[in-house]
């Protein structure tokens, strides 16, 4: 019991960062890139902590999979980000 309990505590906290903080500044980074932008050093180690997070949230999904599409979308935002700003990084 004490691990669903531990899981709900951490899923809420994840969610909020997610609302609040991550979703924003990706969807901010995904508009700059669409319109021709590159990344800053600062975007870039932004994107890099939130791969070194997926590894928990994906143990989360393990156990929790009505989390996984969430997951599956939020892992296309951040795969569209870096693909589109190296493009816009090799055409300047």
């Amino acid at each position: 019991m004490k691990k669903t309990t531990d899981d709900e505590g951490t899923i809420q906290v994840l969610l909020e960062r997610l609302n609040q903080w991550r979703l924003p500044r990706a969807l901010e980074l995904k508009e700059r890139v669409d319109q021709g932008g590159t990344l800053s050093d600062h975007d870039i180690a932004f994107l890099k902590r939130v791969l070194e997070d997926s590894a928990q949230a994906r143990s989360l999904a393990s156990r929790h999979p009505e989390f996984q599409p969430l997951l599956d979308k939020l892992a296309s935002l951040y795969s569209h980000i870096t693909k589109k700003a190296l493009e816009n990084e090799q055409a300047s």
